[in-house]
């Protein structure tokens, strides 16, 4: 699932629910550094969590 995401794609960490949705701010690899609305800057490591892409439209 990580593979698609890009910079300025909206996400949820799938085990951290209180963090809010975060936007992507870049991505180096299978690193991510997504600033969420309720926890700041984060970086992920996508080999170890799959974060899910948040439907804008639902």
């Amino acid at each position: 699932m990580n593979e698609i995401l890009a910079p300025g794609m909206l996400v949820r960490h799938p085990t951290a629910p209180d963090w809010g949705v975060g936007q992507v701010q870049s991505r180096i690899g299978d690193r991510f550094t997504v600033n969420f609305a309720n926890a700041g800057k984060q970086v992920i490591d996508g080999k170890s969590v799959a974060l899910i892409l948040v439907d804008i439209n639902s």
